[in-house]
């Protein structure tokens, strides 16, 4: 049996977690030789996956939910038995957009800035040409961050805007050639457009869903139960990786690491902000700290919560239409997988917490949560809106939605 795993990217600040552990010898302690493929769109890392090309890939979560459900390709079953961060992403829009709704300074305010869109997307309809946002896959995060604040401000996805695909590293480019007015993407991404002139950060999704589920370690189940020993050492250099990329005497070494060219290509001043909590929202601005804007080890952040899986379901049905499936959710709750992120660190000191679930934005100040090991306190996790997700009732929460 191999020690060597495969493992297909991104190049965004959220790759962070297998690469730290490569390049500080986290993995090597684990007697794992760690490889990496760089690609530069989700379907091919998606590809890569489902064909052996890679053992496991840095994948946002939905898609890994899509793929086991069947949506746009035969169905096969992907397991992510670790989430690689919390949020980490940001909502830019062009220049000239943003001086139209009057964004503020400072990071906006979630609803005043939704109001302001939508008299811009009355207007835009109006004229024959709505405005046009970029997401990185039809199953991201990122879709359904931006779909959410959308709907919950009064505009429709599909009718009053247009949403189309867009790969992060493109995203000043797609700006600066009037391609699209705005986009959800992750770091250092939305920060390069600011740094071109061509974009302006509003939002940050934490302030959507103060702890939204981002990108998961994805592997095909089979694999997975092939290579479950260097599954599990993985998980734990990962963990030793977040616990070494929160100190702040880090963030310097992580960020020139991360901005090398075969991992993120990219400037290690704006790689180095988004890990610090720190962003330019304008060109010429100076930095804004937003805390937990990228949320990483902390509270468990890697635990793959199975009320996060199931959220991101009721998203799919919600933008897929089809109606709501009892067997396609417990499929959907299957894929994120708890026992395996248990059965690798039960032996080290770690926090374990001792629920699989739990209801999600239902926090707006601290909690003490009983553990199965360790000690934890799940901080705010509210949804904008004010609404909570319960798992246990998943059809009541989507009729509620607007």
């Amino acid at each position: 049996m191999s020690d060597e795993l495969k493992i297909g990217f991104l190049p965004l600040v959220d790759a962070c977690l297998p690469i730290l552990a490569h390049e500080h010898g986290f993995a090597e302690e684990e007697g794992l030789t760690l490889v990496f493929q760089r690609d530069v769109s989700w379907a091919t890392v998606l590809d890569r996956l489902l064909y052996g090309h890679s053992d496991a890939a840095h994948l946002v979560a939905p898609l890994a939910i899509a793929t086991t459900l069947g949506r746009g390709r035969p169905a096969q079953p992907i397991a992510a038995p670790f989430v690689l961060g919390l949020n980490g992403n940001a909502i830019t829009l062009h220049t000239d957009l943003a001086a139209r709704i009057d964004a503020p300074e400072g990071l906006g305010n979630p609803q005043g800035i939704g109001a302001a869109l939508a008299r811009q997307a009355a207007e835009r309809a109006g004229s024959g040409r709505r405005l046009r946002f970029g997401v990185v896959h039809r199953y991201s995060s990122h879709n359904y961050m931006l779909r959410y604040w959308l709907a919950s401000c009064g505009i429709q996805p599909d009718e009053d805007v247009e949403i189309v695909t867009i790969s992060p590293p493109f995203l000043a480019d797609a700006l600066a050639a009037g391609e699209i007015d705005g986009a959800c993407v992750g770091e250092p991404w939305n920060s390069a457009a600011v740094q071109r002139g061509v974009g302006v950060i509003v939002l940050a999704t934490a302030q959507i869903w103060r702890r939204g589920v981002e990108k998961v370690l994805g592997l095909r189940e089979a694999v997975l139960e092939d290579k479950r020993p260097q599954v599990e050492a993985l998980i734990r250099a990962m963990r030793m990786a977040g616990r070494h990329f929160i100190e702040p005497e880090n963030w310097a070494r992580n960020a020139d690491i991360l901005a090398r060219p075969e991992y993120l290509d990219a400037d290690p001043l704006l790689i180095r902000r988004a890990i610090s909590d720190r962003l330019v929202l304008r060109q010429g601005g100076e930095p804004i700290h937003y805390s937990d804007f990228m949320f990483q080890y902390r509270e468990a952040a890697n635990f793959p919560w199975v009320s996060q899986a199931e959220w991101l379901y009721t998203q799919m049905v919600r933008w897929d239409g089809g109606g709501f499936d009892p067997q396609d959710a417990r499929k959907a709750a299957r894929v994120f997988r708890p026992d395996i992120y248990r059965s690798a660190l039960k032996d080290v000191d770690d926090i374990l917490p001792s629920a699989s679930s739990k209801v999600e934005g239902s926090l707006d100040s601290p909690l003490a949560v009983t553990t199965q090991s360790g000690d934890m306190t799940l901080g705010k996790n509210t949804f904008f809106d004010g609404m909570s997700f319960d798992p246990d009732d998943m059809q009541t929460y989507l009729a509620g939605l607007p």
